[in-house]
């Protein structure tokens, strides 16, 4: 695939339809799709989500052979995967290794919960298709991130169709936003709030002028289900979340003061190219990424426990989803 950068992608309909990733085609003026045939044709774009990375191209073609979709959940930690792409320019360049991780969430790239590989990806292979050993796409190739060298990340094919299948039909997909940013909820910090067991997404940061904040959610509350679905952990309720159209109204059951209450959210739009949050996503370097404030013996008697420290702000490392 050609689009004054390299980039790869997949068919998946017989008549031309195509899934690569955003950032392959951003900013291109005209895209050219080279097949294995060797034979090229100009691909119009039906449609880009840069929050989910996800590109659907058409071009004028029929009886195309394609791929076989399968299914991401269920691979297993340590199975075999082959990722097929166009690095530096070398086409039909395949490259073996295993599943490190799934579910993986990487700050400002992507809302999806992604496969980590160990696989070796260079330049050209993004938007390429990672195959199991039954020859069945379980993801596209997420771009090299210099943060991460070394790793390589997949999104997850299901969670892709679900953005292609919209791409389709409107050329565009609309994402909900919460307008807040969550982290893991561990089992110290589970202790601490009189939880039965670490579960649920621990917000970390509010937009003040955002949905959550209008509703009354606040840091240190542990949101444990929305619309009635158990969010077991952090990685769960950013997809949730952008799958569900602008405009709606969630509900949401959460854990404040020992004890759980519910907030009914009508969510927000996703804002461009970011996770959605107006609260700055930032990296620092060596840092938790944590604003943190003593507690007074008044706020330490509230919270029901003997120390700690309460947490104002969260960003970077400590920062895992912007929602």
């Amino acid at each position: 695939m050609s689009s004054g950068t390299l980039g790869s992608g997949f068919i998946i309909t017989p008549d031309g339809y195509i899934l690569t990733g955003a950032q392959v085609i951003a900013g291109a003026s005209q895209v050219r799709v080279k097949l294995n045939d060797r034979r090229e044709f100009k691909a119009s774009v039906v449609g880009i989500d840069p929050p989910s990375d996800i590109a659907l191209l058409k071009i004028d073609a029929h009886g195309l052979p394609t791929v076989r979709i399968g299914a991401p959940s269920d691979a297993e930690v340590g199975q075999w995967v082959v990722s097929i792409g166009s690095p530096y320019g070398f086409e039909n360049t395949a490259t073996a290794g295993i599943i490190s991780s799934k579910g993986r969430l990487v700050p400002d790239e992507t809302y999806a919960p992604l496969i980590q590989t160990d696989l070796t990806l260079d330049a050209g292979d993004s938007g390429g298709p990672l195959f199991d050993l039954n020859g069945d796409v379980i993801g596209i190739e997420a771009p090299v991130h210099l943060s991460f060298q070394g790793l390589s990340f997949a999104i997850p094919i299901d969670f892709a169709m679900r953005v292609e299948h919209q791409l389709q039909l409107h050329g565009r997909v609309e994402h909900g936003r919460l307008g807040l940013s969550v982290q893991e909820v561990t089992a110290p910090l589970a202790r601490s709030f009189g939880m039965a067991k670490p579960v649920g997404a621990l917000i970390s940061s509010v937009d003040e002028n955002g949905p959550s904040a209008k509703s009354g959610l606040r840091v240190g509350d542990v949101i444990l289900q929305l619309n009635g679905v158990t969010i077991n952990d952090s990685t769960q309720l950013p997809m949730a979340v952008a799958h569900l159209r602008p405009g709606s109204v969630v509900r949401v059951e959460f854990w404040r003061d020992h004890g759980s209450h519910e907030a009914s959210v009508m969510l927000g739009a996703m804002q461009g190219y970011s996770l959605v949050s107006d609260v700055p996503a930032q990296t620092t370097v060596g840092q938790i990424g944590l604003t943190l404030r003593s507690l007074a013996s008044e706020a330490v008697r509230k919270a029901g426990v003997s120390s700690g420290v309460r947490v104002e702000r969260s960003i970077g490392p400590a920062a895992l989803s912007v929602i």
